[in-house]
């Protein structure tokens, strides 16, 4: 059950992720060799989907291809490519991770079953719990892809507990999943907000500001820092608004909305190379798509979901 009426993209996740049978192997491998249960499969950071009624954006929609568990167990060769992903009630779900250039729906081994697809494309498409799940793969796989060796001594670390910690077996040290807070906040002075923009972004797109939380810090000090490093501002009041797994690789944005005390701001021109502040009427036009030649992020970025709260303060 969500504990809030407001879910961002990727968020509400609706298995139980049942952590404490994790460590219990022999209940693993019954649920993993049961046709009861069952597999999500995920190629190179992409989820396998099928058609389905049309999705949250309006177009045509698609859910994930649940594939049995039993076909995935087969296919795994052992714990490394494997993930226990959770509970559907009684049913156990897990996912595997194909790598590599073939892609093992042509003429691979699930050449019929569904077609894999990247996954912020088709983020809006999928039944939102659905996008979270798959959301949840994704950042475990990346996680292991990128951390395959023991930090401590250097030795090839090895997956347990249903994949959700790496253990080196030369010294014994675990390892376990690294997620990365990020602040993303909108600031305002009285009736205007403001949004910068990155050179490397597509033409005309402005949206909100991000960064690193950094050790020692605290969200609101990380906030008022990136403010003021990136545009020139001085925050006088943050509060939270709500935050979203972000898969890209393994963040958590932390949503904020930040008055400032002034319009005095400037770009940095390394993170930003321009700033431009918005009128509630604008930035309503902006996440409407109806500003002539500037547009907002699209609605499964949290940035979108600050802009939009903001211009609904009024109503």
């Amino acid at each position: 059950m969500p504990l809030d009426s407001f879910l961002n993209t990727f968020a509400g996740n609706p298995l139980d992720r049942a952590s404490d049978k994790r460590t219990d192997a022999a209940w693993l491998a019954e649920k993993l060799g049961s046709a009861e249960n069952l597999g999500v499969a995920m190629w190179n950071g992409q989820p396998l989907v099928e058609p389905a009624e049309a999705g949250n954006d309006g177009k045509g929609g698609v859910q994930i291809a649940y594939l049995p568990a039993k076909l995935l167990g087969e296919l795994a060769e052992g714990d490394e490519r494997l993930l226990f992903l959770g509970l559907w009630q009684e049913t156990a779900i897990f996912a595997l991770d194909f790598e590599g250039p073939a892609n093992p729906t042509d003429g691979g081994p699930l050449q019929g079953l569904g077609a894999f697809e990247d996954l912020r494309s088709i983020a809006l498409r999928l039944p939102a719990n659905e996008a979270a799940i798959v959301a949840t793969a994704k950042a475990m796989f990346e996680w292991r892809r990128k951390h395959p060796y023991c930090a401590a001594c250097g030795q090839k670390s090895e997956a347990k507990d249903g994949g959700w910690k790496r253990q080196c077996p030369a010294c014994g040290t675990e390892h376990f999943p690294r997620t990365d807070p990020v602040v993303i906040m909108l600031p305002y002075h009285g009736e205007r907000c403001m949004l910068g923009r990155q050179e490397r972004w597509p033409k005309g797109m402005f949206s909100a500001l991000a960064g690193f939380l950094e050790p020692g810090e605290s969200i609101e000090e990380a906030c008022a820092r990136e403010l003021n490093e990136e545009a020139g501002l001085h925050a006088v009041k943050v509060r939270y608004h709500s935050t979203q797994p972000w898969p890209y690789p393994s963040s958590l944005m932390i949503g904020l909305i930040a008055e400032v005390e002034d319009e005095e701001g400037a770009p940095d021109q390394t993170e930003l190379s321009e700033i431009r502040w918005f009128t509630r009427d604008e930035a309503r036009d902006l996440i409407a798509g109806k500003l002539e030649g500037t547009f907002a992020p699209q609605r499964l970025a949290i940035a979108h979901q600050l802009i939009k709260a903001w211009v609904e303060e009024d109503s």
